[in-house]
């Protein structure tokens, strides 16, 4: 299952977090020049809102944590470190390709590098890489993703190696036949098992090292970096890991000798330390906050602060969502109508304006990689179609309109919020559709919208994806077999097509991500037809960068910078 991706806002600018850049605009770079030959030196202070969750590998999420985990954990692959859509593509990490598949994609073998090894010196093997995925299962180091409890052969019940017998510690669905051979057995076809090996669970984590809850204290590193110091929700500073080489991580550059994170910070403070780059400021980036109004307000008449500004798209869509099973939106035209009556218009300027996001009439968004195939049947210009809305309004039995509940959060310029709400209701009342506004506590919003005994009758979501690929993008919110009754669904319009689920499994199965991409994307476009959400835009994401850094760019695939490519020196 994938969890819903977090959004941030900062200073009513949009933020995703965790997830790559669409093609719709490129990522934008430093223009300072660089050499990656002589980038080594210096300290690279990173600014951000929220610190990291954890610093175990077995409980972040995916490629989570602003790209900062990605310094300490190796994995079997990663994503590739370059910017614009080559970002987008998986690459060998630890290992020396991104798998051999066999079985029909049921079985994935992967040998390590020669010559990895954990910041004390020691080799890294197969061993520790299995165990690393083992103890991720346990239910003291809960937080990391559930694909491994439902792809793995018998990993359902699997409670990790902590507890038990030898029998019942070992996950027999991973085999290590030898130091550098690691064989994974799945339950079905997973053609994208190659993006879930970057997730940090596949870090490998020592044995011997291993203090359970008090990992993350100080994990032991398989990166180019190493902790220095930790205050939980303050800082982290790490330093060079000198048991580590570009010579077997060809992905990670590694530049600053010194990487310096301070969290708990106001968006505002950010931007503005950012903008201005005094002192140590100018070696600063921030992985967790876009550009504010201020700033963006400035880029105009400041070229050099333009200068200053990276720019991506992380693969994101907000939608407006219902449950087709229950009246009105069982009635396609009903659904059909909502499609037209929308204004996208007024609810990316609810959210920051164009630079900030454009706007949605597919599922998936504009990036190769995820299949994106263009379509709009419900063609509704920039500001809504209100008569084509009344109008299959009166075929589905409601020529004098209909009345309905929209929730939002009660947090300002977030895209659940009240102004995109507000912007909504003065939309679909033109077609003749009265809204109800309903506020809901941020801090619940999405455990009742997630939730079906609680699911608001009509709400603003968002979903982005795990990594770049059509699956971890459409699987959640179109397959039936996905829906949980009892909370934690991400499926909420209920949609069980049998054709549908069908499809999602003949293409989990492919294994070349560009045949895979072009099914997604042919998916996309027929269950677009449905009408079972109504996409309303696509983010974009604006980020500045201090005046001494170089090498600033966005992630294709996480949306923030890539600090293990930038240097100050």
């Amino acid at each position: 299952m994938i969890r819903k991706t977090v959004v941030l806002v900062g200073a009513g600018a949009l933020l995703a977090g965790t997830l790559a850049a669409c093609g719709q605009s490129g990522s934008g770079t430093s223009t300072t020049a660089f050499d990656p030959k002589t980038c080594q030196g210096g300290t690279l202070k990173v600014l951000n809102q929220k610190d990291i969750t954890h610093l175990d590998p077995a409980r972040i999420y995916t490629s989570g944590g602003g790209n900062i985990p990605s310094l300490l954990f190796r994995t079997l692959t990663t994503r590739n470190r370059e910017a614009g859509a080559a970002g987008a593509k998986v690459v060998p990490d630890l290992a020396t390709d991104t798998g051999t598949p066999s079985d029909n994609a049921k079985t994935w073998t992967y040998h390590l590098r020669a010559g990895v090894k954990f910041e004390d010196g020691t080799a890294i093997t197969s061993q520790d890489v299995k165990y690393g995925i083992e103890r991720s299962f346990s239910p003291d180091l809960p937080g990391g993703a559930a694909y491994l409890r439902d792809w793995l052969v018998g990993a359902k019940n699997y409670a990790g190696p902590y507890k038990g017998d030898a029998k019942s510690r070992d996950l027999a669905a991973i085999e290590t036949p030898n130091t550098t051979t690691i064989v994974f057995h799945l339950n079905s076809p997973h053609g994208d098992f190659p993006y879930l090996a970057t997730a940090t669970q596949f870090a490998p984590v020592p044995k011997a090292k291993d203090t359970g809850v008090d990992y993350e204290k100080h994990p032991v590193s398989s990166g180019p970096y190493k902790i220095k110091s930790y205050q939980k929700n303050k800082s982290l500073v790490l330093e060079r890991n000198t048991n580590w080489s570009r010579k077997v991580d060809p992905e990670r550059l590694a530049c600053p000798d010194v990487v310096d994170v301070t969290s708990g910070l106001n968006p505002d403070v950010i931007n503005q330390r950012l903008a201005a780059g005094s002192g140590d400021d100018a070696n600063a980036v921030t992985t967790d906050t876009d550009l504010g109004p201020a700033q963006l307000s400035q880029l105009n008449s400041n070229p050099e602060l333009a200068k200053r500004v990276a720019k991506g798209n992380f693969p994101y869509t907000y939608y407006l969502t219902y449950d087709t099973t229950k009246a009105p939106f069982d009635k396609p035209q009903v659904r059909e109508a909502f499609s037209y009556a929308v204004n996208r218009n007024s609810v990316i300027n609810a959210v920051g304006g164009s630079s900030l996001a454009y706007p949605a009439t597919t599922f998936l968004p504009a990036q190769k990689s995820m299949g994106y195939q263009a379509y709009d049947y419900f063609p509704a210009g920039k500001s809504g179609n209100p008569a084509k809305a009344k109008q299959l309004l009166a075929q589905a039995g409601y020529p004098h309109g209909l009345t309905v509940t929209l929730a939002h959060n009660n947090a300002a310029a977030d895209p659940s919020g009240p102004e995109v709400a507000t912007a909504l209701q003065d939309a679909l009342k033109k077609a003749g559709i009265t809204v109800k506004l309903s506020t809901v506590d941020s801090n619940s919003f999405y455990d009742q919208l997630n939730n079906p005994k609680t699911q608001p009758q009509l709400a603003v979501a968002g979903w982005g994806a795990d990594w770049p690929s059509g699956g971890p993008f459409l699987i959640p919110l179109f397959d039936g077999r996905q829906i949980i009754p009892s909370g934690g669904n991400f499926n909420t319009a209920m949609v069980n097509d049998k054709a549908v689920n069908a499809e999602i499994d003949k293409i989990n199965g492919i294994t070349d991500p560009a045949q895979a991409a072009k099914a997604w994307g042919a998916l996309d476009a027929s269950m677009g037809k449905q009408a079972w959400y109504v996409p309303l835009y696509h983010g974009k994401n604006l980020a500045l960068f201090g005046k001494n850094v170089k090498n600033a760019w966005v992630s294709d695939w996480t949306g923030v910078y890539d600090v293990s490519q930038v240097s100050v020196k």
